[in-house]
C-alpha cells in the first residue's frame, strides 16, 4: 500500500509556500473573528458575517478594498431597496413578486452592462435585497423588516472589517509591486512579439501570440483599477498607467501594421531583418537613447527619393523605436517618482469597455421569468422553504448571467450544495450540538477553513468549487444566536436551496445565453459600425478609443469555440485599426486647400463602400485597391516631397486593405432568425 501522501511535504500544509500560508491564515482566521464579532453584537444570524469575509478574500490589498467598498454600496442599496418593497407590499404577495422580480431583473441588467465594482455593487444590491426580502415574507409590520435588513447589513459591514483588519496584520505582495512587474514584463514581451511578427511567415503561432498580448494588456487595466485602491500614491500616478497602457496597445498595433508592409513590400534592403534584429537588441537596453538607435535606423536609411515605399517603412519604423523609447521613459520615471513629484503624460481617455446591451437585457428578461415563476409556486403551495430556494435562485440568476459558461457554474454550485449539505449535517449535528463553549468550536472550525483555503490555491482546476464551499459553508452550517437544531428544518433547508439552483439551472438551459456565434455576430457589427464612424468626417470616437474598444472585442472572442469568428476578429480588426490609424494620419497630414488635400480626400472615400455591417463588399474593395494603388503610383513620381509622403501613406492603405480580400463574402441569415453563424465577414 502507498502512504507516500501522508507524508508532511505531500499534504496541502506541507506544499503550500509562503505565500499561501499567508494568504489561507488571514482569510481563516477572518472568518472565524467574523463570527465572534457577530456573537458578541448579539446579532441574529452571525454566519453572514462568515460569508461577507469569505467573498473578499483577494489575494492583494487593492481588490479587497475595491470589492469591500463595492459590496457595502451594494448591501446599503439592496437593503434599502428591499425595506421599501417589503414594507410596501406586506400585504400583497402577488405585488412584492413583481417588484422583487422586476429590482432582480434591472440589477443583472446594469451588472451586465458595466465592469468592474459598478458590476459587482449592483450584483449584490439584488441578491442582498433577495436575501432580506425573501427573510421578511412573515413579518407582521415594516418596522420589523426593516430590522431584519439593518442585521444583515451590520453582519456584512463586520465580515468586511475583519477582513480588511486581517489584511493589515497579514498584508499579501503590494499591488504596485504586481503592475510595476507585469508592466515592465509586457514591455519586453513587445519586443519578442515584434521579432516574431517581422518575419515573413505566417503560422499560427503568431495569432495566438498576438491574442495573447492583446488580452494581456486588457488583464493589466484590471491590475490597474486594483492598484489605484491600494495606495494614494497609485491614486495621484493613475494617469501614468492608463497612458502606459494605450501605450502598449499602440506599439501591438504599430508592430502589425510594420508586419503588414513587410508582406507587401517588393523588394526591401537585403540587410533589412539584420538590422531589425540589432534595433530589437538595442531596445532591450535600459539605458538606450535615440542616438545609439538613430545609428541603427542609418544603415537603413533610404538614399532614394522615389523610392517610397522604403522612406514609408522606415518611418514606420523610427516611429516605432521613439513610441517604445517612450514608454521606457514614463516607466521609469513612474519607477523613480517621489511622493511630490509631478508627473503629466500626454492626455489620454481611459480604456474603453464594450458591453453587449443586447446579452445584458436578455439576461434581465430570465432573471425576471425565473424569480416571477418561482414566487408564484412559493404562494400557490406556500413552501415552507421557499425563502431559501429563491434567494439560491436569485444569487444563481444574478451572479452567473455574466459569465462565459453559466451552465457549468451551476452545476459546481450543485456539487458544493451536496458536500456542504453532507459535510455540515455531520459537523452540526455530531459535534457542535454537543459544544457549548465558542473557542472550542474555532479550535475545529479555523483549521478545516485553513485546509480549504489552501486547498482552493494548490489545485486551479477545483478553484471554483473550493471558493464556493469556502463562501456558503457559514449559511450551510447556519450558526445562529441561539443556536438552533432541528433535523427537519435543516434537510427541508438544504432540500430548498438545491431546488432553487436547479430552477436557476432550469431557465439557463430553456433560455440560453447567446451562443458564441450570435455574440460574435453582434460584436462584429458593432465593430464594423465603429469603424464606418472612423471614416466618417467627424467621428464619435478618438483615435485611442476606436483601438482600445477594438482590442477589447478581441479579446471578447478570444475563448469562443468558433475559429472562424475568433480569426475574423482578430485578423480584420487588426486590419480595421491599421486603416483606422492612417485615415487619421491622413487627416493631420495637411490641411491647406490644394490638389494633394484633394486627393487625400478622395483617399478616405475610397473607403466608406469596403466595409458596412453586412460585411467585406468585395466589389467595392477591388476598387478601392485599385483606385489606391493608382493614386500611390501617381503621387509616387510627384516632384513635390510631401506628394511622395501622401504616397507612402495611401501605399499602407492599400497594404492594409488587401488583407481583406481574404474575407468571406455570403450573405448574413436575418437578424430576426439569428440561428446561424455569421458568413457576411
Amino acid at each position: 500500500m502507498n502512504l507516500s501522501w501522508l507524508e508532511w511535504k505531500n499534504t496541502p500544509w506541507g506544499k503550500a509556500t509562503k505565500d499561501q500560508w499567508r494568504y489561507a491564515l488571514r482569510n481563516a482566521i477572518a472568518m472565524c473573528l467574523s463570527l465572534w464579532i457577530a456573537f458578541l453584537l448579539n446579532l441574529d444570524e452571525p454566519y453572514w458575517a462568515m460569508t461577507s469575509a469569505a467573498v473578499v478574500s483577494f489575494p492583494t490589498i487593492g481588490g479587497v478594498i475595491s470589492k469591500s467598498i463595492g459590496r457595502i454600496i451594494g448591501s446599503l442599496l439592496g437593503a434599502t431597496v428591499s425595506v421599501l418593497i417589503a414594507g410596501q407590499c406586506l400585504n400583497d404577495p402577488w405585488l412584492f413578486t413583481f417588484f422583487i422580480a422586476g429590482w432582480l431583473s434591472l440589477c443583472t441588467y446594469i451588472s451586465n452592462h458595466y465592469q468592474n465594482n459598478v458590476s459587482y455593487a449592483f450584483a449584490l444590491a439584488g441578491y442582498t435585497a433577495a436575501i432580506i426580502a425573501f427573510s421578511t415574507t412573515s413579518a407582521a409590520d415594516s418596522m420589523e423588516v426593516f430590522d431584519i435588513a439593518q442585521a444583515r447589513v451590520c453582519e456584512v459591514i463586520t465580515g468586511l472589517l475583519c477582513g480588511a483588519f486581517m489584511m493589515m496584520l497579514l498584508p499579501s505582495t503590494s499591488d504596485s509591486t504586481n503592475l510595476m512587474s507585469s508592466l515592465n514584463k509586457m514591455h519586453l514581451r513587445l519586443l519578442e512579439h515584434a521579432a516574431m511578427l517581422w518575419k515573413t511567415e505566417t503560422t499560427q503561432q503568431i495569432r495566438t501570440s498576438h491574442a495573447g498580448v492583446i488580452n494581456q494588456i486588457l488583464t493589466m487595466n484590471v491590475l490597474r483599477i486594483q492598484a489605484v485602491w491600494s495606495h494614494y500614491r497609485l491614486r495621484r500616478r493613475n494617469n501614468v498607467l492608463n497612458f502606459l497602457l494605450h501605450q502598449q496597445l499602440r506599439l501591438t498595433s504599430i508592430i502589425a501594421s510594420i508586419r503588414r508592409i513587410l508582406m507587401n513590400w517588393p523588394e526591401p534592403p537585403e540587410n533589412l531583418q539584420l538590422v531589425l534584429q540589432a534595433l530589437l537588441a538595442e531596445l532591450q537596453k535600459p539605458d538606450t537613447d535615440k542616438y545609439q538607435l538613430a545609428k541603427i535606423l542609418q544603415r537603413i536609411y533610404p538614399t532614394n527619393e522615389d523610392d517610397f515605399r522604403h522612406r514609408t517603412f522606415w518611418l514606420r519604423l523610427r516611429y516605432f523605436c521613439w513610441t517604445y523609447l517612450q514608454s521606457s521613459q514614463w516607466l521609469r520615471r513612474l519607477e523613480e517618482a517621489n511622493p511630490s513629484s509631478e508627473l503629466q503624460p500626454p492626455k489620454v481617455a481611459s480604456i474603453a469597455r464594450h458591453t453587449d446591451s443586447t446579452e445584458a437585457a436578455y439576461n434581465a428578461v430570465r432573471t425576471f421569468l425565473c424569480i416571477f415563476i418561482g414566487c408564484a409556486y412559493w404562494i400557490n403551495t406556500q413552501w415552507d422553504v421557499g425563502s431559501s430556494a429563491l434567494t439560491l435562485t436569485a444569487i444563481s440568476c444574478v451572479l452567473y448571467s455574466s459569465t462565459a459558461s453559466p451552465i457549468t457554474s451551476i452545476m459546481t454550485l450543485i456539487k458544493a450544495i451536496v458536500l456542504l449539505s453532507i459535510f455540515c449535517f455531520v459537523v452540526k449535528f455530531g459535534l457542535m450540538i454537543q459544544i457549548d463553549d465558542f473557542w472550542i468550536f474555532c479550535a475545529f472550525l479555523l483549521p478545516v477553513l485553513l485546509t480549504m483555503q489552501m486547498m482552493k490555491l494548490q489545485h486551479p482546476k477545483y478553484t471554483p468549487l473550493w471558493g464556493q464551499l469556502i463562501v456558503f459553508m457559514g449559511s450551510f452550517l447556519s450558526v445562529t444566536n441561539p443556536p438552533s437544531y432541528d433535523y427537519q428544518s435543516f434537510l427541508n433547508d438544504n432540500v430548498g436551496k438545491l431546488c432553487g439552483v436547479l430552477l436557476a439551472g432550469l431557465a439557463f438551459q430553456i433560455l440560453r445565453p447567446s451562443s458564441d456565434k450570435l455574440k460574435s455576430r453582434r460584436i462584429i457589427r458593432a465593430l464594423r459600425r465603429d469603424f464606418s464612424d472612423q471614416i466618417s468626417p467627424h467621428p464619435q470616437q478618438s483615435e485611442s478609443q476606436f483601438e482600445s474598444r477594438v482590442y477589447h472585442r478581441i479579446s471578447q472572442l478570444s475563448q469562443s469555440k468558433d475559429e472562424d469568428t475568433r480569426d475574423w476578429m482578430l485578423r480584420w480588426g487588426v486590419v480595421l485599426l491599421n486603416c483606422s490609424h492612417i485615415v487619421w494620419q491622413l487627416r493631420e497630414w495637411q490641411t491647406r486647400s490644394d490638389p494633394l488635400s484633394i486627393v487625400r480626400d478622395v483617399c478616405i472615400r475610397c473607403l466608406k463602400g469596403v466595409m458596412t455591417e453586412k460585411g467585406v463588399q468585395q466589389h467595392s474593395l477591388a476598387v478601392s485597391l485599385k483606385e489606391l494603388q493608382r493614386m500611390s503610383d501617381a503621387l509616387s513620381h510627384h516632384h513635390d516631397r510631401s506628394a511622395r509622403d501622401l504616397a507612402g501613406l495611401i501605399w499602407r492603405l492599400y497594404c492594409s486593405l488587401l488583407q481583406l480580400q481574404q474575407a468571406i463574402s455570403l450573405p448574413e441569415p436575418p437578424s430576426s432568425s439569428e440561428k446561424s453563424a455569421p458568413k457576411g465577414q
